[in-house]
């Protein structure tokens, strides 16, 4: 298993490739971390699945999700991915859309156990996960630096590998684009999210802004950020 493809510079959207590559008819599909629900909400607007479990550990977020009246298959609940509350080989599919390395480093075996014991035999887990590379992460990584828990997360799911709870059908390697028009906005919908308490000192937000500035082009601000899905299958 690799951790990152340096040679890989297709850039697509996930969902499409996601779309392409999974069995999604009539599926009971388990998303741990829905954050905002945008992919939820695309999964379910597809019609493909039956349902839709969507968890989230955020407080503030999972109140807003609640609040969302028009997925009628898709049900909100609390929870993070070390404590699924799905009965044993109950789900097709299980989705972890950039969230594995936001589980505490000492949950994320028992997130990958979890994520075993949920899905049915022969069910597919999609774990997608930034590679740590790329102009953004060099934004990113001035106030907050993943470099270690990447790699923790990437170890968490060759260990689940390598123990036979799950086998690796295959990695898929690409990129996405993100996109923003100046720094307000960056600051937005980056650092002033709810699910991490970015505190920067006045010294640093200048210095995050002067390197994000560094990027700027003639319509904006546009990244092209590396990325990995490890596909694994529970064995049947």
């Amino acid at each position: 298993m690799q951790i990152a493809d340096p040679t890989q510079t297709t850039l697509c959207n996930e969902m499409q490739l996601l779309f392409a590559e999974l069995p999604l008819d009539a599926a009971h599909v388990l998303e741990l971390g829905c954050g905002r629900a945008d992919k939820t909400r695309q999964l379910a607007a597809s019609g493909r699945p039956a349902q839709i479990l969507a968890l989230e550990v955020d407080t503030i977020q999972h109140a807003r999700n609640l609040e969302i009246a028009d997925l009628p298959t898709v049900r909100f609940a609390h929870g993070g991915a070390e404590a699924i509350p799905a009965a044993d080989a109950s789900v097709d599919i299980v989705l972890m859309f950039k969230s594995l390395h936001h589980v505490p480093v000492a949950d994320m075996d028992a997130a990958l156990a979890e994520i075993a014991r949920v899905l049915k035999p022969g069910g597919l887990a999609w774990i997608s996960e930034p590679v740590f590379a790329g102009n953004l992460n060099e934004v990113f990584r001035l106030f907050h630096d993943e470099k270690l828990v990447r790699e923790a997360a990437f170890a968490a799911v060759c260990k689940a590998v390598e123990s036979g709870s799950l086998t690796l059908e295959k990695q898929l390697f690409f990129n996405t684009r993100s996109s923003f028009d100046n720094f307000a906005q960056f600051d937005t919908r980056m650092i002033q999210v709810t699910h991490s308490d970015h505190r920067l000192s006045p010294e640093l937000y200048r210095q995050v802004q002067a390197k994000f500035e560094s990027f700027a082009g003639p319509d904006g601000y546009t990244f092209h950020n590396p990325q990995r899905v490890d596909l694994l299958r529970k064995p049947a």
